[in-house]
């Protein structure tokens, strides 16, 4: 299976805590003002890379990963098999970066087995007028950073502080 990739950033402290192998994710209709990848909306951008390719340089690095890109949803039936590869073979937590926010990700069926494989999602689209540079692992105060298991289980939104 092929996913339409920008580009894999590996050994990044910015996109989760500690070292982690970021994959970018072709495709984004967000199109959020001040965004820091636009070339990403494209969803023919990038290029074509295997699941087993990704899986070796996870692999190789050892690090945590985190998906973002674009937003991993526009791929979200590619990025749900890769993450349950990524957390059954490797052991990996794995972070989620997406524009829609937790309430209409639970309104797309497509959307949960992705939802399923993830440990933590930062949802929402960046707002430019509320950009916060002091502000970790987002851009802006609107975006949530997300424990998607215990949300679930609660069936409320449980958030994260950092």
């Amino acid at each position: 299976m092929e996913l339409q990739v920008l580009d894999i950033n590996e050994g990044t402290s910015v996109d989760g805590p500690g070292l982690r192998t970021s994959i970018y994710f072709a495709g984004c209709t967000h199109h959020c003002s001040g965004c820091h990848n636009p070339q990403s909306w494209d969803p023919a951008a990038g290029k074509p890379v295997t699941e087993e390719e990704l899986l070796k340089v996870i692999e190789y690095n050892d690090f945590n990963v985190t998906f973002s890109g674009g937003d991993p949803f526009m791929q979200a039936d590619k990025v749900a098999h890769l993450a349950h590869r990524i957390r059954t073979e490797l052991g990996k937590n794995i972070w989620c970066y997406t524009g829609y926010t937790w309430e209409q990700i639970l309104q797309h069926p497509e959307f949960r087995p992705l939802l399923d494989n993830i440990d933590v999602l930062v949802d929402s689209p960046f707002i430019l007028a509320q950009r916060d540079i002091s502000l970790l692992f987002r851009g802006s105060p609107n975006q949530r950073i997300i424990d998607v298991k215990a949300s679930l289980n609660k069936g409320e939104i449980i958030t994260l502080t950092y």
